[in-house]
């Protein structure tokens, strides 16, 4: 059963995302969030806009949110959705060899015609490095590819 739960802070409430809405979607912005990879896989949780307000999200089913998404409020309005730079490592070299490798940990990645991008992660670097790759680390939004099974990340055969 779905509440209509509100929260209040800093004396801002907004009401409860119940789906989300693609890129265009035409309703009424009344906030941002900035989420991290991990933090666009979600079905329920309570998040906080940039200005403060806080708001809950209780969608029918887990999501991996895509670029330019939003939540859908209740009340008819919308929270923006930003991705969050965060640190990456982006790889050059043999792709197909590194792919291989990386996908071998069942790492997420990122695949571009002429690198690839990972989450930072030490030891992926320097296995990666002993392997050849040319490694430069950045800080932006991380897009990986998607599971084999559809859209987004792979959440089993079932989705």
């Amino acid at each position: 059963m779905r509440s209509e739960m509100n929260f209040m802070t800093n004396g801002d409430q907004i009401g409860v995302a119940v789906c989300v809405l693609p890129a265009n979607h035409g309703r009424k912005i009344v906030g941002r969030v900035v989420l991290d990879y991990e933090s666009r896989c979600l079905r329920r949780k309570r998040l906080s806009t940039e200005g403060g307000a806080a708001f809950m999200v209780d969608l029918p089913q887990t999501i991996s949110l895509d670029p330019g998404a939003a939540f859908g409020l209740s009340d008819g309005t919308a929270i923006e959705v930003t991705e969050a730079h965060e640190p990456v490592l982006r790889i050059e070299g043999d792709l197909p060899r590194l792919a291989w490798h990386i996908g071998n940990r069942h790492c997420p990645c990122e695949i571009a015609p002429n690198h690839l991008v990972i989450r930072a992660d030490p030891v992926l670097e320097d296995m990666l490095g002993k392997l050849g790759a040319t490694i430069t680390k950045g800080f932006s939004p991380f897009r990986p590819e998607g599971g084999a099974y559809g859209h987004g990340r792979t959440f089993g055969h079932s989705h």
